[in-house]
């Protein structure tokens, strides 16, 4: 309680000291510019200012440049926007205001005024708190844990002893120690052997129950119990002849071992032997082993043993846990981070098998996985999750697209007959011939005819017209377009330009039955033709593209009439390849072709070859289009 009290003390000293040097601050502001005023009337000038949505740094400019005044401004204040009213105030006034509204700082060298924002001293560090000692002691079962690091020896051995009522001595030449070990619930004695071993002490417990902890001497093996006429466990353990097992042990990194059928308890027991390995079990080992292992790590041989069981280990501080996958002592969680590809669609790559007994949780801001559950199968996890964060290649899609377009025409004829007057003859020659004869001009010819024939013609009624019209057209359209495309490996790119038109549907209802209403309704219908490109690539390893590409393009076509839908006309193509990188390939074959021959006139003339073209029209037309696609896909990593 009184440590809690001097931290609440030390917090209010903290803001008062705070507060007070925020007044000493603007106070030396306002010393100071009142000492530069001297040489600086502009400071004491009165202005009366409106401004809404300007930025700091060029308020103060302004305000420099209208009285003379030599002020820079950071250029960090111009993200800062104003809403400021002043009237009949000095400028030194505004100055002050505006460093304490937007906290800033004013530095002054000579007549030169330097604005910027004001960075606040740090605060002051809390006092250092005292390290936490983890050790926790159960009456009931005589259990120990103990989870050190790096810890005092003499603070530790207090808190045993506090919490334990257990007594322990120690020798003068490890006072000074610092030791770390991590033992869960194990008896009392055990635990302090096993600490000591750990830590480079020699244990002995004293005739009137006292613990004696001193510098370890002469090597000696742990024991459950050495008291005098008690054998060991090691000397117990070596009687032991179990069938269908054979060990070698050289070292930790050389184990051969042949067993048949042999508990897995057994062969733990048997290695830890050998290797004079320190181990805990939180549950019997159940289950039987036959496996035949030649020159193995200590880590290999407990992953073969364990594999395919619900049993695993755990190398803590030197000591090895062993237990189920389950047990709290045995669970890892870890954060995995993917590299290369999006932590969003993994889920769904992994298999069923992986995810038992693993809990798994997306980190979208770190893109990482989070895997909660038993060591090896998040260690088999995180293998995989290796093999499949590669780098995904991006493939750069270069399309050149040549639209390809000819046509030529000819259209000709004469056109005569009876309607309104005209009285003058009018038209063009060049490019286009189209005339139109007034009766009167065809009076004149056929006047001349007269007189320079024996032929006599009459003349033609007023009303008469005559028209000749005769026009050849030829025309080629190319259009090339270079759009660039760009997308991941297994992953579609879609290209799409096109027209839209609309047509309009009018519906008619009637509403009531004494008064009908009859109200239209006009809606406009919109009618699609585009080009589309969807190109999917797939790289190979021997650096070959896979492309998969569909082109679809439709075209308008003439209305059957001017209410009526805009006709269509669609041609497609799907095609697979494979190409090699930068690799240009073509795709055509989206050619289309009309011809057009048609012509009116009278009767049988219009049949007669050349006779045709003065008894009537004849249009011949021509089209064609081609469509040609070039795709250049290049590989990016």
């Amino acid at each position: 309680m009184k440590l809690k009290n001097l931290y609440i003390l030390l917090g209010v000293v903290f803001l008062i000291s705070i507060d007070t040097l925020a007044q000493d601050r603007f106070t030396q502001m306002q010393n100071q510019l009142q000492l530069i005023a001297i040489d600086n009337p502009g400071l004491e000038n009165t202005v009366d200012l409106s401004v809404n949505g300007v930025s700091l740094q060029e308020f103060i400019r302004g305000i420099a440049n209208a009285n003379d005044l030599n002020i820079s401004v950071d250029d960090g204040l111009n993200n800062i926007q104003i809403i400021n009213n002043f009237s009949n105030v000095t400028v030194s006034d505004v100055l002050i205001f505006l460093a304490k509204r937007y906290q800033l700082e004013m530095e002054f060298v000579g007549n030169i005024i330097s604005i910027s924002k004001y960075n606040p001293p740090p605060e002051p560090l809390p006092p250092p708190q005292p390290k936490v000692i983890n050790v926790n002691y159960d009456e009931r079962g005589d259990l120990l844990t103990l989870d050190l690091s790096n810890d005092n020896l003499v603070d530790v051995i207090r808190k045993v002893t506090s919490v334990s009522d257990k007594n322990i001595v120690l020798s003068p030449n490890v006072e000074n120690k610092k030791v770390s070990v991590f033992i869960q619930r194990m008896p009392f004695n055990a635990a302090l052997q096993k600490f000591a071993y750990s830590n480079g002490m020699s244990l002995t417990e004293t005739d009137d129950g006292f613990f004696v902890l001193s510098e370890l001497g002469d090597e000696k093996v742990l024991t459950s119990n050495e008291n005098e006429g008690t054998k060991t466990s090691k000397e117990k353990y070596k009687r032991k002849n179990i069938e269908g097992l054979f060990l070698e042990v050289s070292n930790e990194n050389e184990i051969s071992i042949s067993a048949e059928n042999v508990s897995i308890d057994e062969v733990v027991k048997a290695v830890a032997y050998e290797l004079d390995i320190d181990y805990y079990l939180f549950s019997k080992i159940e289950g039987t082993k036959t496996l035949n292992l030649k020159a193995v790590s200590l880590e290999e041989l407990l992953n073969n043993l364990f594999e395919a069981t619900a049993f695993t280990y755990k190398k803590n501080y030197g000591v090895y846990l062993i237990g189920e996958r389950k047990s709290e002592g045995l669970r890892t969680t870890t954060v995995y981070q993917m590299q290369h590809r999006s932590i969003e669609n993994i889920m769904e790559v992994i298999p069923n098998d992986l995810k038992q007994e693993l809990e798994l949780k997306k980190f979208a801001d770190l893109n990482s996985l989070v895997i909660s559950g038993s060591r090896p199968m998040a260690e088999e996890l995180i293998q995989f999750l290796k093999q499949i964060d590669q780098v995904v290649p991006v493939i750069a899609i270069d399309v050149i697209i040549v639209d390809y377009r000819k046509n030529r025409s000819l259209s000709a004829g004469i056109t005569a007959g009876l309607g309104e007057p005209t009285e003058r003859t009018e038209g063009s020659f060049v490019p286009e011939t189209d005339v139109n004869f007034s009766a009167k001009s065809v009076n004149d010819i056929i006047e001349n005819i007269n007189q320079s024939s024996i032929v006599n013609l009459g003349k033609v009624t007023p009303n008469f017209y005559f028209s000749i019209k005769a026009l050849e057209q030829d025309g080629v359209l190319k259009v090339r377009s270079t759009p660039k495309l760009a997308t991941l490996n297994g992953h579609e790119a879609n290209l799409s330009v096109g027209n839209t038109e609309y047509y309009v549907e009018e519906s008619n209802n009637v509403i009531g039955a004494q008064n009908p209403q009859n109200i239209i309704t006009r809606t406009y219908r919109p009618v699609e033709a585009d080009l589309a490109i969807t190109i999917k690539p797939l790289v190979s390893g021997n650096d070959q593209i896979t492309l998969e590409i569909t082109v679809e393009q439709s075209d308008f076509t003439e209305r059957i009439s001017n209410e009526a839908p805009p006709g269509k006309v669609s041609r497609s193509f799907s095609s697979m390849l494979r190409v090699k990188n930068n690799e240009m390939v073509l795709l055509g074959g989206l050619e289309e072709k009309s011809v057009n021959n048609s012509g009116a006139g009278l009767p049988f003339l219009a049949r007669i070859p050349i006779i045709r073209w003065f008894f009537g029209q004849r249009t011949r037309s021509k089209n064609k289009s081609q469509l040609n696609i070039f795709i250049k896909p290049t590989v990016i990593y």
